[in-house]
């Protein structure tokens, strides 16, 4: 077994706990010792990052090519077509990548990250193409929340068929997008929509997208979306509620002004309570996503509430102090807990198991 300097030692002080307490002999203590080889250098980050930076760097490429003013006379030359037909040829390209991609992936499942962004250049490719059927099909209604649309329906398709969470969570980005930009053309681009304005309507639109995760749990046809699913629901529904405890259901920055604290109060509570159902679903179903996001917007909630009500009442060496100890606080409890789970007994790992 190949692993970092880090994991080696968790490994081997595990190994050395399960020989004092006669879980395993020495004989196997020295056997599995013996079995786990340090490496000298993180290559799985390295080559995670440097795909990642590859695809960075192709994007400021273009960029740079659409920048350059004379490149842009000479592509205009060179691709002077209709856009019809450059929609027709990107999704050719898109489709080659595509393939390219998932066979890849059948043929070297192991190199994860090269066929992650090689389906990451399909994506941006087949972005392309819906644009330039965009271009091709306009008729100047500016209705082009359909594009996203569009392009929700051919991630979903893709990703679900060939089972890929990257492609996949561009489905869930472009569902989300479509909904903002939809309900933005419906309301004739006004502050509300149904009496919500835009982050109300990302914590609906969250609360779907996290109730249908939960519902299709069991699917297993679902199953390799799920992970990714809920936690694309839970971003969009904490997130907006977090905007929505600050600024509340108003549409304009001189609404918000005039308007007292304690009127938003409401919102916070909403916000808590959600956070608080989150914890108790977690924990009520041994769901740690649930939890963890439960948990970490309660303090966000808590933390927000003490900067809007306490910045300006309180002289700011009493403020920081508060916050200082209620970390220190937050840190022991922390550290409390984890020592806890270090002094497990093995019938107690044994059972939770």
């Amino acid at each position: 077994m190949k692993v970092n300097r880090s994991h080696a030692t968790i490994i081997r002080n595990a190994i050395e706990h399960w020989k004092q307490t006669g879980i395993v002999d020495a004989q196997t203590a020295n056997a599995l010792n013996a079995d786990v080889n340090v490496t000298q250098f993180d290559w799985k980050r390295l080559a995670k990052y440097s795909f990642w930076i590859s695809i960075f760097c192709i994007v400021i490429s273009v960029g740079a090519v659409f920048a350059d003013q004379a490149l842009m006379e000479l592509l205009s030359r060179i691709f002077n077509a209709p856009p019809i037909v450059k929609c027709l040829g990107l999704s050719v390209l898109a489709g080659l990548v595509y393939w390219v991609g998932f066979r890849r992936r059948e043929q070297h499942p192991a190199k994860v990250f090269s066929n992650e962004a090689v389906l990451f250049i399909a994506v941006l490719i087949t972005a392309g193409a819906v644009y330039q059927f965009g271009r091709a099909v306009d008729n100047g209604s500016g209705h082009f929340s359909i594009l996203l649309l569009i392009s929700f329906a051919i991630y979903a398709i893709i990703g679900f068929f060939f089972k890929s969470n990257l492609v996949w969570l561009f489905a869930l980005i472009s569902f989300g997008s479509w909904m903002g930009a939809e309900t933005g053309y419906e309301s004739g681009w006004g502050a509300y929509w149904l009496g919500m304005n835009y982050p109300l309507r990302f914590v609906t639109f969250g609360c779907l997208l996290t109730g249908a995760a939960l519902i299709l749990e069991k699917d297993r046809r679902f199953a390799p979306f799920f992970a990714s699913t809920l936690a694309t629901g839970l971003l969009y529904l904490f997130i907006a509620l977090w905007i929505v405890s600050i600024f509340g259901n108003y549409g304009d920055i001189d609404s918000w002004e005039a308007v007292k604290q304690p009127e938003l109060f409401a919102w916070s509570l909403l916000f808590g309570a959600a956070a608080i159902a989150a914890i108790f679903h977690g924990l009520r179903f041994d769901n740690g996503m649930t939890k963890g996001f439960g948990l970490t917007f309660l303090f966000i909630n808590l933390y927000t509430r003490f900067f809007e009500y306490f910045w300006d009442s309180l002289h700011k060496a009493i403020f920081f102090a508060i916050l200082a100890c209620s970390f220190w606080l937050l840190g022991s409890k922390a550290e409390k807990i984890w020592h806890l789970g270090e002094r497990k007994s093995p019938v107690e790992i044994g059972n939770n198991a």
